[in-house]
Formats: C-alpha cells, structure tokens, sequence
C-alpha cells in the first residue's frame, strides 16, 4: 500500500471546514477564531499532520536543509564531522542530507545534481579523491549555491574553507620517528592531487630536510582510492618490504591506509613495532585496543564538522553579499602508543 501523507483537505473533511480555514488557521491568522484554531491544532496532532516541506520550501524560497558530500560515511573522520554538522544544523533549524562520493567523481558530480535539484539552501563537501576538476562546484557557485570545503578543499572556488594543519601534524609525527631511532621512513599517500595529501607530504619533507635527509620519491607509495580498495594498499605495503635497503617505519596519510597497512604487516607476520614502526593518521577509538596499539594523529573532526556548518549557515542568512572568506586551521593531537616504540 503507497503511503500517503495526511494534508489540509484531511483535516477540512474531518472537521467538515473549508480548506482555507484549515490554512488560515494553522498559520494562526487574526481571521479564525481562537476556538476554530484550537480545533484545527488538535485534529492536526491526531492525524499527525506535517506541512509539506516542498510545497513550504517553494513559498518561502528555502528548504531549510543542507547538503554534505563526503567519500565515506563510514569513515571514523567523517562520521564524527557528521555528527559535529548535525548537532548544529538541528540547532539552528535545518535538515541534513547526506550522500557519499565513495572517492569517485562521477558519484560526486551525481550527488550534486540530486542535491541541488532538491533546493538545498547549502552544501558542506569534501572532495572525492578523484576530483581532480571543479567545474561542477564552480557551476553551483556562480549560480549563488553557498559553500563551504572542509578537510579536503580547494582553491579554485572563493568561499570558506575548514582543515587541519595537515602539514605540521606530518612534521610532528616524522619527527618522533627519527628521534625514536627509525631511519628510513616511508609514506603512504591517497591521489596526488588532493589538498590533504600534499600538505601532509610537505610536513614530511620538511622534517627529512631539518635531519639533513635526502628526501626520496621512491619512498611515497600512493593509493589513489585512498585505501577503499584494500588491494590498493596491500600493493604498497608489499612495494616497501621489497625495498632494497628496507623502510624500517611507515606512515599512513588516511585512516584507512593505516589501519590498512596494519592488516598487511600481520598478513606477511612483521612485526611491529620491532621490524616495522607504523604511524598514521585515524579517528578511530579502536586503534588503541589493536595489538600492537596505534601511535595516530588524531584530527578534530567533531568540531570541524560544527565550524563549517556554522559559517555555511551564516553565509545562507547573510542579508549582504560576503566579501571575506575563513580559512580556518585546526590543530591534530599525536597519541604516542606501542607501534612506535624506540628501536
């Protein structure tokens, strides 16, 4: 049986009114009497009638919701950046929809058009690792769709945008590698292109540089999915322990390179930390119940879910064109455990 929600002309037959009586009443106009109000209000809640929020978002020209694209729902990060855009998104009267680009293009440009087709007053996105092109987004923007990048951004579409400082948080964690004696460090990294992936190797580099090491592209093993396919990672671990000498740490750029690379280590029983180190990026509780335990960088994804949504909601409410755009950079915390111990 289809499901049919209850409208206006339900509660006009229930009550044996006109329709317009019903509208009128419901938005509480000085035309209907207090005693018709009431029992208008009264058959509404029994019926548990809501108003159609397409037919409101036409009238008011806003549907009070906002679109969020991310690659993976999933994903420790991003479920805790959900969770942070939910709490102020409910807070300030708006809906969220939610829709994955699983690191592919072409699903990110499909969400997109669904979403802006459902009249979305804003869109909160961090881009799919194949974005390597904008058009879409540059396309909503010129067309007066407010929004706002987070985590994954870019440069090419003037607007807010919220990250970490993925540079200094890779130049922490190098180095405490090289000062618990791990000499050869290799990385593994999502697509190239992406703003994350070259902040993160950039902090790396540095901190090789600082110790007078000669940076070594041989050492960057890049999964281009990000660790979505695990076969992806497995090949890049399998690439560092042919090495001829061997890497004796790695360090994971996404989460789920990390947790990734762990899994193939103790396919091929390495050890860790004894004849590999393993550092890397993860939001994840569960790194610290892993044997061994995860030495991770831990980014504030809750609270950067919270700031993007608050400087999309205000860039939706402004009564004025918004001249001057937030670049806000938020710190990582690195939890030393076991995987890094001293060699």
């Amino acid at each position: 049986m289809k499901f049919e929600a209850v409208t206006i002309k339900d509660i006009a037959k229930e009550l044996g009114i006109s329709t317009s009586t019903v509208s009128r009443a419901l938005r509480d106009s000085y035309e209907i009497s207090i005693e018709t109000k009431k029992l208008v209000q009264e058959c509404a809640e029994r019926l548990d009638y809501r108003p159609n929020p397409i037919a409101l978002s036409l009238k008011e020209k806003r549907s009070r919701s906002l679109g969020v694209v991310v690659c993976e729902i999933a994903n420790s990060f991003f479920s805790q950046a959900i969770n942070g855009i939910e709490s102020i998104a409910y807070s300030r009267g708006y809906n969220v929809i939610i829709s994955q680009s699983n690191e592919s293009f072409e699903r990110e440009v499909t969400n997109l058009k669904y979403l802006s087709s459902r009249s979305i007053d804003g869109l909160l996105i961090s881009l799919s690792s194949q974005s390597d092109k904008t058009d879409h987004l540059k396309s909503l923007h010129n067309r007066g769709l407010p929004i706002v990048f987070f985590d994954r951004i870019t440069e090419e579409v003037l607007t807010h945008r919220v990250i970490v400082d993925n540079y200094k948080a890779t130049y922490e964690a190098t180095n405490h590698l090289l000062d618990n004696g791990y000499k050869r460090i290799s990385c593994i990294v999502n697509a190239a292109h992406l703003s994350i992936a070259k902040e993160r190797i950039a902090g790396y580099k540095q901190a090789l540089t600082e110790r007078g090491i000669t940076f070594d592209e041989g050492l960057i093993k890049r999964c281009q999915k990000g660790g979505a396919i695990p076969e992806e990672v497995e090949r890049a671990v399998n690439e560092i322990l042919k090495m001829n000498p061997r890497p004796d740490a790695i360090i994971g750029l996404t989460d789920k390179l990390t947790t990734g690379a762990l899994r193939v280590l103790k396919s091929r029983r390495i050890e860790v930390p004894g004849e590999m180190g393993l550092l890397g990026f993860s939001n994840s509780d569960l790194t610290e119940l892993l044997e061994p335990s995860l030495t991770i960088i831990r980014q504030p994804a809750f609270e950067m879910g919270q700031i993007a949504t608050e400087l999309l909601i205000n860039l939706i409410e402004s009564k004025r064109p918004t001249l001057e755009f937030t670049r806000k950079v938020l710190e990582t915390e690195l939890i030393i455990r076991q995987s890094t111990s001293r060699r």
